[in-house]
């Protein structure tokens, strides 16, 4: 059976979690050193970091975490058709323009589109339209990455051709557990690569950001360290909600508050991110702690104990606790086109017209994730 077609399974029309990875044609040097020609690329992971932290701003697409390795980059994205569908027409006009702008500044950022500019784009209905679709589809997120990257990249090389090795691979996250697998195996890829030791030394990921702004969180906290550590837990959720975070504030909250998150747009004036909306129903403290008690597992190729304050955790997600280290280690080799429980993967491949979407035999996740 061929393989379906990118839109028939990326819907810009619902909230969808996806996992992406770009790839360097013939997996040349992205980044870092490289050992042939002696160059160094490893202001180009700057790069990336910064297009995304301007995406962010402009689409209305959650960014969950994300990691740049030596020659290719992983991004976990969360669609938002709900936050673009609350926009007005010249909102979702002046993001747009500030993807695409008609006029530059001197140092090359957008120049603030005239209200005739902005005439153009609403006055046709069927254009519209079309842009508010696209502002929520990832694959437009990753164009405007890649494209970006390429002609830089290009550029600082005094070559042309491909950059890219191809369309980036997209992997869609069906559940809770999924996801928690997915981000973990993103965060920790720069120490089952052995490039870092641990979390809090992986520069370029999602978790390093959040720890690097939780630490100079520190000596406003200086009371709160001293609390229980529920109250911490507490005064994390709200620090992490708050638009101070200066590494870390254009990505989505960690976690879920079904009770305080806002359904719709972030109005910040700063207009960092889509949305204030979590994705896990952990907190951050607890990830963290997670995260690195299974890096150190990956590093030392042992298999201990998981810590009683996080056994439950996967227990409620249906994540099996021994295989849990197979899970964030192999995820990428594991799961294909979609990644989920048994139940998950059927219903997507139901809804795909497909027999199945995972090789028979594989159990990653307890039935009660199902």
């Amino acid at each position: 059976m061929p393989r379906l077609a990118r839109g028939e399974y990326l819907d810009p029309s619902q909230v969808q979690v996806v996992h992406a990875v770009q790839r360097c044609v013939r997996r040349a040097f992205l980044c870092g050193d490289d050992l042939v020609t002696g160059k160094s690329f490893e202001h180009r992971r700057q790069w990336i970091r910064e297009r995304f932290e301007f995406l962010a701003s402009a689409f209305a697409i959650d960014c969950l975490t994300y990691t740049v390795l030596s020659n290719h980059m992983h991004v976990v994205l969360r669609s938002r058709p709900d936050v673009v569908a609350v926009w007005s027409d010249d909102e979702v006009a002046r993001r747009w323009l500030k993807l695409f702008p008609r006029r530059r500044l001197d140092d090359g950022t957008p120049d603030e589109p005239t209200h005739e500019e902005l005439k153009l784009v609403t006055a046709n209905a069927d254009r519209l339209a079309e842009i508010r679709r696209r502002l929520s589809d990832v694959s437009w997120w990753m164009r405007c990455t890649a494209e970006n990257i390429a002609r830089r990249a290009n550029r600082e090389d005094e070559c042309s051709g491909r950059f890219w090795e191809g369309r980036f691979k997209a992997q869609l996250l069906l559940d809770e557990a999924s996801l928690l697998a997915c981000t973990a195996y993103v965060d920790l890829n720069p120490v089952r690569a052995a490039l870092a030791k641990s979390p809090k030394e992986s520069a370029y990921t999602g978790a390093k950001d959040r720890i690097d702004d939780l630490k100079e969180r520190a000596p406003e906290q200086s009371s709160a360290g001293r609390a229980k550590r529920s109250k911490r837990i507490r005064a994390t959720h709200a620090w992490e909600r708050s638009r101070r975070r200066r590494k870390s504030g254009w990505m989505s909250p960690l976690e879920i508050d079904e009770i305080s998150d806002p359904t719709g747009p972030d109005a910040s004036p700063c207009g960092r991110r889509a949305s204030l909306k979590g994705f896990l129903s952990m907190s951050l403290p607890s990830y963290l702690e997670l995260l690195d008690w299974t890096g150190r597992q990956l590093r030392t190729g042992k298999r201990g104990a998981i810590p009683a304050t996080l056994a439950p955790i996967l227990d409620r997600l249906g994540v099996d606790a021994v295989d849990w280290c197979k899970l964030v280690k192999k995820f990428g080799k594991l799961f294909k086109r979609a990644a989920g429980s048994a139940t998950s993967l059927a219903l997507e491949a139901t809804r795909r017209g497909q027999g199945y979407l995972q090789a028979p035999g594989v159990r990653l996740l307890t039935p009660a994730s199902d």
